[in-house]
């Protein structure tokens, strides 16, 4: 009887060795080198499998460029002196003759302190009627003011002047050091200015981006280039909105890495080598290096070079795959730049795969050891 039970102990055990070694249900952390390549075009997939080569890099390098438009770059500086909507302005009026339009009989001159411009621009002068102020600097609106009240009477002489107004003002948010409404004056007429004014940015320069929004216009230009390239310092308008908020463009990492997780970018460039440094490089008891995979969804014009073809419509699903052991492998992964949505997925190596059979075949002796004791003990 003890035996017939060693035996049929031994039969159950070896037949769980047998699935396992049939079994390709072994735990792992994604898809091998050969089901990916099982899923490429070329074997009926859906996804073009490339190997990064120099000629990869350079068609593939191209990012989406941040800058201003030639509308918001060739705006001139609005002048410290010019009139908006909303400013207020004081007026003082002298007259050659006594009991004048404005003056009484003791005094030559009439002071209008206050005069605010409407939303029109407009300001109310009386005897001269409405007279046009946004847009015109002190003296062009004392000269019109002059000419106006010149016909009614003799030489009169005029004097404007700009009080404390509101009419050109900006509004910056996000990251900057103090959120608000801040009028532009001489030394804020500019957009580093006016971000220097506001306390400069809480984030990193590198991933800082600055958006102008300016009435139905909108652009975007990256932080450190307003430094880097002075035509992007821009010249405010009254109403525009700035926006300070970190470079969102993220990856995800996947596979035999040393973490797996959703990163942001941490530079205006990354590379795939930077990617992998970035979580930790490769894990150094699983992972393959010549099995090192960017995926992306690739545009039509892009996918074309890449593959040397003309008939690609739509974008394109691509494997870009590189083999970190090879003598330039580093180099390829250095000059390959990773794009925003793209995942970084490293597969294990066939070392990794062995060692789980190996410790799978090790769990069914074990079992097979333990029935055997088992089986003896029940049979003495």
């Amino acid at each position: 009887m003890n035996i017939q039970t060693s035996r049929w102990a031994r039969s159950v055990a070896l037949a769980a060795i047998a699935m396992v070694m049939a079994s390709c249900s072994l735990p792992q952390v994604g898809p091998n080198k050969k089901q990916i390549y099982a899923g490429s075009v070329q074997r009926s997939g859906e996804s073009h499998i490339v190997s990064v080569n120099s000629h990869v890099t350079r068609v593939t390098s191209a990012q989406p460029a941040l800058g201003f438009s030639d509308t918001f770059r060739n705006a001139g500086r609005l002048g410290s002196d010019t009139i908006n909507p909303g400013d207020t302005l004081g007026l003082t009026i002298w007259e050659n003759v006594d009991n004048g339009l404005l003056t009484g009989e003791t005094a030559n001159q009439s002071v209008l302190e206050e005069v605010q411009v409407d939303g029109s621009g407009f300001i109310f002068v009386p005897y001269a009627g409405r007279v046009r102020a946004a847009g015109n600097t002190p003296e062009s609106i004392r000269q019109i003011i002059t000419s106006k009240l010149d016909e009614q009477t003799p030489d009169p002489q005029v004097q404007v002047r700009r009080l404390a107004g509101d009419g050109a003002t900006v509004s910056l948010a996000g990251s900057v050091g103090a959120q608000g409404v801040y009028p532009i004056q001489r030394p804020t007429r500019t957009l580093s200015a006016m971000l220097s004014a506001a306390g400069g940015i809480v984030i990193p320069a590198e991933v800082a981006q600055i958006t102008i929004l300016r009435g139905g216009a909108r652009s975007k230009v990256w932080f450190q280039d307003l430094y880097k390239y002075p035509e992007f310092d821009i010249a405010l308008r009254g109403g525009d909105r700035i926006l300070v908020e970190q470079d969102t463009r993220a990856f995800t990492a996947l596979g035999a890495t040393g973490s797996q997780s959703r990163v942001t970018f941490q530079t205006q460039d990354l590379s795939a080598i930077e990617a992998i440094a970035t979580v930790g490089g490769l894990q150094a008891a699983a992972a393959d290096p010549t099995g090192v995979f960017i995926m992306r969804n690739e545009t039509a014009a892009i996918a074309n070079q890449v593959l040397g073809r003309n008939d690609l419509v739509g974008d394109q699903r691509m494997v870009y795959v590189m083999d970190l052991t090879k003598p330039d492998g580093i180099f390829t992964a250095r000059d390959f730049m990773v794009r925003d949505q793209d995942t970084l997925y490293v597969t294990e190596a066939p070392f990794a795969t062995w060692s789980k059979v190996i410790a799978a075949l090790t769990g069914s002796l074990g079992i097979v050891s333990d029935i055997d004791t088992v089986s003896s003990a029940f049979g003495s």
